[in-house]
């Protein structure tokens, strides 16, 4: 049997094959932030396809957070009942289901956060045209607060763990990388003060929900920014997550204001594939606990190879599982070798994910 297909420990759970549904958003949930039917459906679809561990899409812990339109909110008690939905579907069959839990920071605009966007550092975006206002020192705390609450409500609704969003240039990642953060208090500086707020959140989360509900994280390995955050720096922020009780990290990499974030368009060769992996493993190398890799891999070979060689312990895939939600499944009965997915990019609907291909084709 490949060892893909094979159970791994996270932290206290096991996920039962190496296949994770990568956070996507699914700009799926109401105006206000709620779960929708199509929502729940579309996760009950990735467990049916047998993927083994799912990451649900951003959902922001304050309404300064928003990101896009259409997003799952997580900032009041009030989303409990409908989160609670989509591990209710999802644990009909053998999958676990994390929520990932964000902030968007200067990554959005005035008119979805109703307010100042905000930021470590008043760094202009040039993508989202935004100049950013800087953070006061209480407001951080209560960020820190505000992601702890968040992680306790996935807890109550019944989610398996959940997955702190620290990369693509949203909130924690501006803190964590010196082009965005460029404080010289308690939160700036060298990368262990740029790295504290990160460390508060899953030290609260830990202290809030106990040791064995498990703590992810999705950290970037790089901006692609001259002065941003680098591959050593993430080596370094990965082993104090691990000294703090991190269960797992995905390893990505990029943000919106460098032009090149981690979905990368165009078909590779299957040598090209897994653009995040040579990353992944300079993470493997340094920590113990299980490693995501992931950057545009369709092949079951390449997962297999990536694996197999000690790269990392996982394979994240999403627009592969948005071409086709039974992929795993389809790769376990031997029914396909490669993902048919074209990462032409059009998948990213504001009016619900699709595959912009298939429904081409209806």
């Amino acid at each position: 049997m490949s060892i893909l297909f094979t159970p791994l420990k996270i932290g206290s759970i096991s996920v039962p094959n190496r296949f994770v549904r990568s956070a996507t958003h699914e700009y799926m949930a109401d105006d206000e932030g709620n779960v929708t039917d199509n929502e729940v459906e579309l996760y009950r679809r990735l467990a049916e396809g047998e993927v083994g561990l799912i990451i649900s899409g951003h959902a922001f812990v304050q309404p300064s957070g928003k990101a896009s339109p259409r997003q799952t909110a997580v900032y009041d008690d009030r989303f409990v009942e409908g989160l609670a939905r989509i591990p209710a579907a999802v644990h009909g069959y053998s999958s676990l289901v994390f929520l990932q839990i964000a902030h968007a920071g200067r990554q959005t605009k005035e008119r979805l956060c109703a307010c100042i966007p905000v930021s470590p550092s008043a760094v202009y975006d040039p993508v989202s045209k935004v100049m950013p206002r800087e953070l006061r020192g209480e407001e951080i705390r209560a960020l820190i607060t505000d992601f702890v609450a968040a992680a306790g409500r996935a807890k109550r609704a019944g989610f398996d763990g959940v997955q702190l969003h620290a990369a693509h240039g949203y909130l924690i990642s501006s803190f964590l990388s010196p082009h965005t953060n460029r404080r010289t208090d308690e939160w700036g500086g060298p990368v262990e003060k740029r790295a504290r707020v990160l460390i508060d959140v899953l030290r609260g989360v830990k202290a809030a929900c106990g040791t064995a509900f498990p703590v992810i994280v999705k950290l970037n390995s790089t901006d692609f920014l001259d002065g941003g955050l680098t591959v050593d720096d993430a080596v370094r922020i990965a082993r104090m997550l691990e000294a703090e009780g991190i269960d797992a990290i995905e390893v990505s990499g990029g943000m919106a204001e460098a032009g090149r974030g981690s979905v990368w368009p165009g078909l590779r060769s299957e040598a090209d594939e897994g653009y995040f992996a040579e990353n992944a493993a300079r993470i493997k190398k340094a920590v113990k606990v299980p490693v995501f890799a992931l950057g545009g891999i369709r092949t079951l070979a390449v997962a297999e190879k990536i694996v197999e060689e000690g790269r990392a312990d996982l394979i994240s895939l999403s627009r592969p599982l948005i071409r086709d939600p039974f992929l795993v499944k389809h790769f376990r009965e031997g029914l396909t070798t490669k993902s048919e997915c074209i990462s032409c990019n059009k998948c990213f609907y504001p009016r619900g994910i699709r595959c912009a291909e298939l429904t081409k084709k209806r």
